[in-house]
């Protein structure tokens, strides 16, 4: 029994999208991790398929689609092998936050061009000395008149060199409660005060621009807040039900792919005149990845019919953020044991797979922040 249903809309958007990808993404996949970059005329063709911020309503230019796009749009792009194109985040993470918390105005301005691609979006909640904890960040929002100041750095900023619209969190420094003093604000790259840094180096993930984003007296109207001032914590932490949903999607299907990869592999690879698939050792590790792919693949899906029906998933999303990138890592880990020398070649896609699966355990909150907050909700 499936636990989603696709229509046929879905059907037609995923044949549009996997064609997209085979002409416009992957011939270039190899240029763009040597680039550290993708182009952004890419995101502007992503934008005019309709393959950007599928759920927005036409309104906005949007399809005014489901989840199940979302969905979608990160199984397609995972068969790529490239990390670059972060659909995902601007989609799915990003802008849900305008589009829940903006005013109309902030909405009519912003929203067209995240769905055309002419406005790719960053966020920007981790600090050199805070991390997981957003409630422990530095960075300042004084108001002065009709204006907000702000003050404070950010790093390991995904979208973070090509981005032309943050949203940002920063903190009133004369609110005591550290809970009710952040706030989340719009802020337009150019601004004067928002300066962009180096380009992080990374162990995976090298087409994407990772950056660390400087705020050094940028002032913005008040107009630029996002919602009631002093909610931005409140506001995060109702958005990341949907971010930890998104990390899971990206590890299982990571996995799915590890394994393809792998099984393809052993068919058309011999050993003493037989196919490495006909070893009995291989086909055991080859099924023991492929349950557990399928494992991640019906807790995943289930999470998503809840999502969609409006459930609290929380708990349920940060295990399954832990479990699906952990998986992911381990699914990478024994493909490279399988296919032995090959994999020491930097070529191999498996190389690639590992470097990028391993930095999936750490961003939008580490795999081990993800087992603290289950624990606390099983009374641990």
């Amino acid at each position: 029994m499936d636990i989603l249903t696709y229509t046929e809309a879905h059907h037609r958007f995923r044949e549009r999208l996997r064609e997209f990808c085979e002409t416009e993404i992957m011939p270039h996949v190899d240029q763009w991790e040597n680039d550290h970059i993708v182009p952004r005329e890419i995101w502007q063709k992503m934008g005019r398929g309709g393959f950007l911020c599928p759920t927005l309503p036409a309104a906005y230019g949007g399809l005014g689609g489901d989840f199940i796009h979302c969905l979608i749009v990160t199984e397609e792009l995972s068969r790529t092998m490239q990390t670059g194109l972060a659909a995902g985040l601007h989609s799915d993470v990003v802008v849900p936050y305008i589009e829940a918390f903006g005013s109309d105005e902030q909405k009519r301005t912003y929203l067209p061009g995240c769905v055309s691609g002419d406005c790719i979006t960053a966020v920007a909640m981790t600090e050199p000395g805070a991390g997981s904890d957003v409630a422990g960040m530095a960075t300042t929002a004084v108001e002065d008149g009709g204006a907000v100041v702000l003050n404070g750095s950010k790093t390991f900023i995904s979208n973070g060199v090509i981005c032309d619209l943050v949203v940002l969190a920063a903190k009133d420094p004369a609110v005591e409660n550290k809970h009710q003093a952040v706030s989340l604000y719009v802020v337009e790259a150019g601004t004067p005060g928002f300066e962009k840094g180096t380009q992080l180096e990374k162990m995976g993930w090298h087409s994407q621009d990772t950056a660390e984003l400087f705020f050094t007296n940028c002032r913005i109207p008040k107009r630029n807040r996002l919602g009631e001032k002093g909610a931005g914590f409140f506001m995060l932490m109702g958005k990341l039900q949907q971010e930890r949903l998104v990390c899971c999607m990206g590890g299982v299907v990571a996995a799915e792919r590890i394994l393809e990869y792998t099984m393809a592999h052993c068919r058309r690879t011999t050993v003493g005149g037989k196919p490495l698939s006909k070893s009995q050792a291989v086909q055991f590790a080859l099924v023991e990845m492929a349950t557990e792919a399928k494992l991640g693949r019906t807790f995943m899906e289930k999470l998503i019919a809840e999502h969609m029906a409006g459930e609290n998933i929380i708990v349920e999303t940060s295990m399954a953020k832990y479990w699906s990138t952990d998986l992911a890592n381990r699914m990478a880990n024994r493909a490279l044991d399988i296919v032995g020398e090959e994999g020491a070649r930097e070529s191999c896609l498996l190389t690639r797979a590992l470097r990028d699966a391993r930095v999936m355990s750490i961003f939008a909150g580490t795999n081990e922040i993800m087992k603290g907050i289950a624990a606390k909700f099983m009374g641990l």
